[in-house]
């Protein structure tokens, strides 16, 4: 799902949107919340039309962006207290409130209030924060019982701590929601981490419910988190890395703003079908870089969500030919996270 935290995917149109092959987008109830209010979506007929958008949007519920405000907030078990970071003003999110705020944007999936940890923190903190996560789910979904128009999805969360991670997807399970999400992770853990905690998650939760990985990632954490048994993904890293001009390609990342592009006049990936791809060489995508013309980062991003549509079309397809292990061993070629600055979170999106 590609990022829409205000209502809009950075620098793309709807309908470049749908081009890409991109079927869902993420929209952030915070965000929205602050600016410029659910209120005024709802009278505008909701999300889809304040955007233009007439497929499926899911929003986040904001955990993680209160979570990120640090100083800014105040935790108790009735909700979160926290100042705005564009003007200073306070507020306060409650479960029910997030629910108000997500029944207005009108999205179809919508997401649970949850307490999101930083990394690291104590088991002892990893535990009292699961338990507040499960107490607001419960809210939740008690705020959103007469209305079915929207799933309305819960948060596993749990830290690193495979117990803790089995405790609370089990109390969610027996909630009965219609899809699970795992939150928590993307956060700064070691990657190992990540995919043991998915894998460990796999044999719990429900196989016929989708599973929704939180904030996550490069090609490779895809395809892993895939054989994990994870189903949808959102990351803001394909459009942000490409508005800063490093872009996902079938043969590895590119900056295109190196030197070494300045009369380079192939494609920018030569195996890709996306408009940027048909249309224009490195050296002349490196030009508008560097002579910051906005063009550029709509180019640049158009490239990126497609790669991933279309890498994800390739993840399917690989299940259906019982050659997912070939495919993670070729992507894993073209990939070395170690050599590569993924890092993605942040409050604004």
């Amino acid at each position: 799902m590609p990022v829409g935290t205000s209502g809009a995917v950075k620098t793309i149109a709807p309908e470049e949107l749908e081009r890409t092959g991109t079927e869902i987008i993420l929209g952030n109830t915070y965000h929205l919340y602050l600016r410029p209010g659910h209120k005024l979506i709802e009278q505008a007929g909701g999300l889809h039309r304040f955007m233009g958008w007439d497929k499926p949007i899911l929003t986040d519920s904001g955990g993680f962006q209160v979570m990120s405000l640090h100083g800014l907030r105040k935790i108790t078990r009735e909700g979160v207290r926290f100042q705005s970071h564009l003007d200073g003003s306070y507020h306060f999110f409650t479960p029910e409130k997030v629910i108000e705020i997500q029944r207005s944007l009108g999205a179809d999936i919508i997401m649970v209030f949850d307490e999101c940890p930083s990394y690291p923190e104590t088991k002892s903190y990893i535990a009292e924060s699961m338990q507040l996560t499960l107490e607001w789910s419960k809210r939740c979904l008690d705020a959103h019982k007469d209305f079915n128009q929207q799933a309305l999805f819960a948060i596993v969360q749990g830290g690193i701590y495979e117990d803790l991670r089995e405790e609370c997807a089990r109390a969610l399970i027996s909630m009965d929601f219609p899809g699970y999400a795992i939150g928590g992770l993307a956060v700064g853990e070691e990657k190992e981490h990540m995919y043991r905690i998915t894998e460990f998650l796999d044999d719990i939760l429900p196989e016929e419910k989708p599973r929704y990985l939180m904030g996550v990632g490069t090609p490779l954490d895809l395809i892993i988190n895939v054989m994990n048994g994870v189903d949808m993904f959102d990351c803001v890293m394909p459009t942000r890395n490409a508005r800063k001009g490093t872009v996902f390609t079938s043969q590895g990342k590119i900056i295109i703003k190196a030197a070494l592009y300045k009369e380079n006049f192939r494609p920018l990936d030569p195996n890709c079908d996306c408009y940027t791809c048909k249309t224009f060489n490195r050296a002349y995508l490196r030009h508008l870089f560097n002579i910051d013309e906005m063009l550029a980062m709509r180019l640049a991003s158009l490239h990126s969500i497609y790669y991933y549509n279309t890498f994800m079309t390739k993840i399917r397809e690989a299940i259906d030919c019982n050659r997912l292990q070939t495919l993670l061993e070729e992507t894993a070629k073209i990939y070395d996270d170690k050599k590569v600055d993924y890092s993605g979170n942040s409050i604004d999106n």
